[in-house]
């Protein structure tokens, strides 16, 4: 787990470097084109979580739920994080999924919603915004299911030889 710290440290702060420089030099709601027809920064508060979910319910039992269920995933990904930390590929997943999931935590905790900024399009369709913890969140998803594969094929192998 050590060696994760300073990968972990790193990726947490980059999240918040970014949400930090959205926050105070754009507006609510503004939008910077950076790539035409493909990618824009924009400011949006995300109260919910990934594409919005639950963003409607009441703000005090979304708070107090979000909270509960991202500490209760962040004490999972550490216990999984320690229990795997054999295979390489799996640990380095759980870091990046427990990076994504502080990063949004501490937006949650100051700001009761998450800074996305990351805005990606073609044409009229855009992809909901995103911050930097989500792409570390996914990135470490995906990792996790490519090991899980890999070992499973490596596992069903040994077993037929």
């Amino acid at each position: 787990m050590k060696k994760y710290l300073p990968i972990i440290f790193i990726l947490v702060l980059i999240d918040q470097v970014t949400k930090f420089y959205i926050k105070h030099v754009f507006d609510l709601y503004e939008t910077k084109e950076i790539i035409p027809g493909f990618f824009n920064l924009t400011f949006v508060l995300n109260p919910g979580a990934a594409f919005g979910f639950l963003a409607k319910l009441n703000e005090s039992f979304r708070q107090i739920f979000f909270i509960i269920v991202t500490t209760i995933a962040i004490i999972i990904v550490i216990y999984l994080m320690y229990k795997e930390m054999q295979h390489k590929l799996r640990a380095f997943s759980y870091a990046l999924i427990l990076s994504g999931a502080i990063g949004n935590f501490i937006d949650r905790i100051y700001l009761g919603s998450v800074v996305d900024f990351l805005d990606f399009y073609i044409k009229n369709y855009h992809w909901p915004a995103f911050n930097i913890a989500d792409s570390c969140i996914t990135v470490g998803i995906i990792l996790l299911i490519l090991d899980m594969i890999i070992n499973k094929k490596g596992a069903q192998d040994a077993n037929q030889t």
